[in-house]
């Protein structure tokens, strides 16, 4: 379902239950039923030390607290200090926290931590950039299910980072009614515009609709029957230009959404 206020820059439990699995993964990939052999067998146990997280290039940061959590769960006693916050403005140099404490979790820590950063705060940074396109316009960028395996939360979580919002989770949580779920619909004998009535009467109250039309004539048949939101799937330019007047003309409440080539 879509935010309709400003982005959250706050992990929610579920975020943060994602995170807990992820990291457990990472750690459990690294050191198996082990430990870390190169530290274990060059550092001394009792060494202590403090490193700094320093960002490399330009950017919007996202995922610090994770990667705090990365070295917490490894080591209760090591320290992570924060000097910037998720959503903030990144350039080369400049330092993103200090962690201190134990010279083994720190260097045991290091690479799950840093995956954690930079996968999260390139994504937020990749969302800044379409964010800042759209700037003084009504628009706003949002995310897809199109997500790698057991860190879509975390994804998501870094889109907001980066100024965007987020979409549905899952299939569970809003109705999107894809071309094929169409196809199949029509192939069945049904009309474009019973679809809506249809699943609004097996839908939860307050659940989004959302129908995927590749053309103004998909547009112009569902528009009366009020879907929350219209997806414009692989329109041109000229084409979205004429769906938004067609839009304001029939139905000012439905949202309409552009996905694909854009």
């Amino acid at each position: 379902m879509l935010q309709d206020s400003a982005p959250s820059l706050e992990l929610t439990a579920p975020e943060w239950s994602a995170a807990e699995r992820l990291i457990h993964v990472a750690l459990e990939e690294d050191l198996g039923s082990s430990f870390d052999v190169t530290t274990n067998f060059l550092v001394p146990e009792k060494a202590q030390g403090t490193v700094q997280v320093v960002s490399r290039q330009h950017g919007v940061l996202s995922g610090a607290p994770i990667a705090a959590r990365v070295f917490s769960m490894l080591d209760p006693n090591v320290e992570w200090e924060s000097l910037l916050a998720d959503g903030s403005k990144l350039a080369p140099g400049l330092v993103v926290a200090r962690i201190s404490g134990s010279m083994r979790s720190l260097l045991t820590g290091e690479r799950t931590a840093l995956n954690m950063l930079t996968m999260l705060s390139g994504v937020a940074s990749r969302t800044r950039e379409f964010v800042d396109r759209i700037a003084g316009t009504n628009a706003s960028i949002l995310d897809t299910r199109k997500t790698l395996p057991g860190i879509r939360a975390l994804q998501k979580y870094a889109v907001r980072c980066g100024g965007g919002m987020n979409h549905r989770i899952g299939l569970f949580d809003a109705i999107l009614v894809k071309d094929n779920h169409l196809a199949w619909f029509t192939d069945a004998g049904h009309a474009l515009n019973e679809v809506v009535p249809h699943l609004r009467m097996q839908a939860p109250p307050g659940m989004t609709i959302e129908i995927e039309v590749d053309s103004l004539d998909q547009l112009n048949a569902l528009l009366p029957t009020g879907p929350d939101i219209v997806l414009l799937d692989n329109m041109l330019p000229h084409d979205l230009q004429a769906a938004v007047a067609m839009r304001d003309e029939m139905n000012r409440d439905v949202q309409l959404e552009a996905s694909g080539g854009i």
